[in-house]
């Protein structure tokens, strides 16, 4: 009973500001909703173990979790990736030199809002415009080369906390439009992506527990049973197949707009990344 009336103030919070201007839009206020609703459903779960979604649910999963990650099966292909950001451009530069400090502890600031292209600015764009402006062929977004790379260069920021910043009225506009993208229902099973992880959190999908939706952007790209990667975007593309939904294309400005969303609600919490999920 107590759940449901969580869920019943929070539909209530959320259709109040539905028809809002962007002025009225407030990112930090809705963050701060979502991780009190997470504390009354789950009481017993810090913040901070978030990242790790259902694992945190389930102390004997988290168990072997750990034990995995003691010597990750996806080790070679990581080394694959660091390969990629190590190898020199013809120019004689590497990727290093397109990011602060080589790109140590800033992955956590993608996605970003880009004023000048008034668009979302995802890691995996920054690499490509790291590609083009060093005179090299930009990587497929969303295929295993592109993810075999930001696995290792989302690896130098493993530790860093999520700092998405949404400021100004393009990125606020982005931002609500991730919001509503997440809310939305669609394919034959009428689901959305809140469905399962803010109204389901907790609760299971055949075998498998529903994450809380404040983590999820932590920890990408997964390596599924080990060696099987799966980006952020591609997991999207997952789930609308699984509500039987057409998915969006990578790298499009719904996937865009919904990964900065996703990513700011995550705020505050320690990247792990890349991990292993069964």
């Amino acid at each position: 009973m107590k759940r449901k009336l969580v869920y019943i103030i929070m539909a209530g919070l959320l259709l109040g500001c539905a028809h809002m201007g962007t002025s009225h839009i407030k990112p930090e206020e809705d963050r701060s909703a979502m991780i009190n609703l997470y504390k009354q459903i789950f009481p017993n779960i810090k913040f901070e173990d978030y990242i790790y979604g259902a694992l945190a649910m389930n102390p004997d999963a988290r168990s072997q979790y750990d034990d995995i990650m003691a010597f990750p099966p996806y080790s070679m292909d990581l080394d694959k990736g660091k390969k990629m950001w190590e190898t020199p451009f013809k120019n004689g530069k590497k990727f290093s030199s397109c990011f602060p400090d080589g790109g140590k502890n800033v992955a956590g600031n993608y996605p970003a809002f880009d004023n000048a292209a008034n668009r979302v600015v995802t890691f995996e764009n920054a690499i490509n415009a790291c590609l083009k402006a060093n005179g090299e062929a930009e990587l497929k977004y969303g295929e295993k080369e592109m993810g075999l790379l930001t696995a290792y260069a989302r690896s130098l920021s493993d530790g860093m906390k999520v700092n998405v910043k949404v400021e100004g009225s393009g990125a606020l506009a982005a931002y609500e439009k991730g919001k509503k993208y997440y809310a939305a229902r669609n394919g034959q099973l009428n689901f959305s992506c809140r469905s399962c992880h803010v109204q389901g959190s907790g609760k299971f999908i055949r075998m498998d527990q529903l994450s809380m939706m404040i983590g999820q952007a932590s920890h990408w790209p997964e390596f599924r049973g080990g060696t099987d990667i799966v980006t952020l975007q591609g997991r999207f593309k997952q789930c609308e197949k699984n509500v039987r939904a057409k998915p969006k294309a990578a790298n499009s400005e719904e996937y865009n707009n919904l990964e900065y969303y996703l990513t700011y609600m995550s705020n505050g919490l320690p990247m792990q990344t890349p991990v292993f999920r069964k």
